[in-house]
């Protein structure tokens, strides 16, 4: 599963976003289940920011966000523009190969999954 969040940082303040998304990457770092996630910035865009994760599942990044550290990171995580932020990966590719699918994880029933997901 890859997470991106998007933010919209005014230049007077790049150096502290930069600081608060590396602690927020650092805290969902610890949580079980992360795989990998990363800070960018838009090459065309300097206002445009992104912070990714990869995990291993929805279910291991929902957990995490229940994390006392990734609490803790809300601030940032609250600055987010307001767009879908998790995928399921459907199809991978190795440099120099051909892309492999994967099935979807999602359900048939997106209400009971939630259910399923609270308890």
């Amino acid at each position: 599963m890859l997470v991106l969040y998007r933010f919209a940082v005014d230049e007077r303040e790049t150096e502290a976003f930069s600081r608060d998304a590396e602690t927020a990457l650092a805290a969902l770092a610890s949580c079980d289940g992360y795989v990998r996630g990363g800070l960018g910035r838009a090459v065309d865009e300097d206002a445009t920011w992104l912070l990714w994760s990869e995990w291993t599942g929805v279910g291991a990044y929902r957990r995490a966000l229940s994390n006392y550290q990734v609490k803790m990171s809300t601030p940032l995580l609250s600055r987010t523009l307001p767009e879908a932020s998790g995928f399921e990966v459907l199809a991978e590719c190795a440099p120099g190969g051909e892309p492999v699918r994967s099935g979807s994880d999602r359900s048939d029933d997106p209400e009971a999954a939630r259910r399923e997901a609270a308890r």
